[in-house]
């Protein structure tokens, strides 16, 4: 098998599971079908706001529509709801969810047409920072960088080709996106620099950690010989902890004490 067919079995891999994380991922937008006079309409809520009000839009409603409400309150709080109502601006529906502290979380929902939408499950928006895009491009370039290439020494390996050389760019690459620029990020967005063992449960660092920890025991039984054995299982173990959803179990402010918390 040619080269470039590994390279390109290793992207349609990749970037399969780098979907599937991002869609499944708590900071991706809620998608809810709101049904209106005979019609369906698809929206979008936001579930990742950054240090300004977050406008909720009603793409598509009909401006004719009774006034939609937006109804929100802290999370997790038991607090009454706050309702206010949609305005009709720049040929849509627009309410603003009130910026909240670093970490911070609200709760809302939204009424169409005398319906609450989600009706069982409400959304929850977390805000932070702006992260700038010099130190953010890199992280996500490298991460998945790291998934691409570990993906494509694990083709090799199973093909019996030489691999030693891919597992060594693949640990750096693992180590310069997540453990550089990964605490970068974490700190442009909340403060803290890292918030998975010991300091807090943040999935996003403890995967990332066991994943490199995974790797570094194949990096460091290379001469072994059962040591293809051991890479499959680091990048087998890779695919399996990063299809875990993307920013679960990260920092959150703590409306009680007024503190940010890493721990859950």
């Amino acid at each position: 098998m040619k080269n470039y067919v590994y390279w390109i079995l290793a992207v349609i891999i990749t970037l399969v599971l780098s979907i599937y994380q991002r869609m499944t991922g708590p900071t991706y937008p809620k998608k809810v079908s709101v049904e209106l006079n005979g019609g369906s309409y698809k929206l979008k809520l936001p579930r990742s706001g950054v240090q300004h009000d977050e406008i909720v839009t009603l793409k598509d409603i009909p401006s004719d529509v009774k006034s939609p409400q937006l109804h929100y309150r802290r999370y997790p709080t038991s607090n009454e709801y706050t309702t206010v109502d949609f305005s009709w601006k720049d040929g849509e529906w627009q309410a603003a969810l009130p910026v909240q502290p670093i970490a911070g979380k609200l709760q809302y929902h939204i009424t169409v047409g005398g319906k609450d939408y989600p009706a069982d499950d409400p959304v929850v928006i977390r805000f932070r920072h702006d992260v700038p895009a010099s130190i953010l491009i890199p992280h996500i370039l490298l991460m998945f960088g790291a998934m691409l290439l570990a993906v494509y020494t694990f083709l090799l390996v199973i093909t019996r080709k030489k691999y030693s050389r891919w597992l060594k760019i693949t640990v750096a690459t693992l180590f310069v996106g997540g453990f550089i620029f990964g605490p970068l990020v974490q700190h442009a967005a909340f403060g803290p620099w890292w918030t998975g063992f010991p300091y807090g449960t943040d999935l996003t660092d403890n995967k990332t950690l066991l994943s490199f920890l995974f790797f570094m025991v194949a990096l460091v039984t290379l001469k072994w010989k059962y040591n293809k054995w051991v890479v499959c299982l680091a990048v087998l173990f890779m695919i399996l902890i990063f299809s875990i959803p993307h920013s679960a179990y990260g920092s959150e402010y703590d409306y009680t004490t007024q503190q940010l918390s890493t721990e859950k």
